[in-house]
């Protein structure tokens, strides 16, 4: 039977492979593009997942857990792979990088929410996971808007 703390670690290591995930497209997403507002702004997205996973990872050792050392998850593999072919493929190569990380952050959106309503997290893993989620949310927002530019 799976405990409470196990239960709730598996979980954020979930979220830990999916920042992995994130932080591997935005890098893919900087090297792809040419326009250097949307350089900068994806360097600065590596960062922020980079300092995600720190987070997520200190969440999981409060719990008595082990974070997974991940490369990432199989689907965000293929997700790579998938946005890798769309962009050598499309005319708007811009465009095509911007549909894909609208579509990653819902994606994290949808599952840090997950996490917040299907464990108990202490106040402070609760505090890091919600800052976490509005700063995806707020990002999400952003690159809608990069979008409307490009």
């Amino acid at each position: 039977m799976e405990t409470y703390s196990e239960k709730t670690g598996s979980k954020v290591n979930e979220l830990l492979a999916r920042t992995i995930d994130a932080k591997k497209g935005y890098e893919m997403a900087f090297e792809n593009v040419k326009d250097v507002s949307l350089k900068s702004y994806f360097d600065k997205k590596v960062t922020e997942r980079e300092m995600f996973a720190d987070q997520l990872k200190a969440v999981i050792g409060s719990l008595g857990e082990d974070a997974t050392e991940t490369e990432g998850s199989m689907q965000g593999s293929a997700h790579r792979v998938w946005m890798d072919l769309k962009t050598t493929f499309s005319v708007d190569n811009n465009e095509a990088i911007l549909e894909e990380a609208i579509r990653g952050e819902k994606k994290a959106v949808e599952d840090y929410k997950e996490v917040l309503n299907e464990t108990y997290l202490s106040a402070q893993a609760k505090n890091i996971i919600e800052s976490q989620l509005s700063m995806i949310q707020n990002s999400l927002a952003t690159v809608k808007s990069l979008e409307d530019i490009n």
